[in-house]
Formats: structure tokens, C-alpha cells, sequence
């Protein structure tokens, strides 16, 4: 009895058969296009947390300084 043949090729994932499909049906141009908007969502994304930690500190040590001189 012989084993099963092994695949030699992997299954693409989905991101990839993503790209595959992009690559058909957009040009290179808006293919760069999108992937520069979408960094440019992750990056706001990124200073918007990046605030809301800032203005957490802030207020954290404004009570602070508030509760020591009363």
C-alpha cells in the first residue's frame, strides 16, 4: 500500500487570493493608490489612540497636581 502523494504547492490564503483577485481586476496605479489610503487609515488610527493616551495621562496628572494643592 502506497501513501498519498504529498501537495507540493500550498494553499494560497485569503489575503493572498485577495491580492490575486486586486491585481486582476485594478491597474498598478489604483492598486497603489488603495494601499497607500489604507496606511494612511492605520496611521490616523494610530495617532488617534496615540492621542487618547496622551490626554489620559494629561487629565491623570492635572487631578493630581489639583488633589496635592488644594
Amino acid at each position: 500500500m502506497q501513501a498519498a502523494p504529498v501537495r507540493a504547492t500550498a494553499i494560497p490564503s485569503f489575503t493572498t487570493a485577495l491580492r490575486a483577485v486586486e491585481s486582476l481586476l485594478l491597474s498598478s496605479g489604483q492598486r497603489t493608490a488603495r494601499r497607500n489610503a489604507w496606511t494612511s487609515v492605520l496611521e490616523d488610527r494610530r495617532r488617534a489612540k496615540d492621542r487618547v493616551e496622551a490626554q489620559r495621562v494629561l487629565d491623570q496628572s492635572l487631578s493630581r497636581s489639583l488633589s496635592v494643592h488644594p
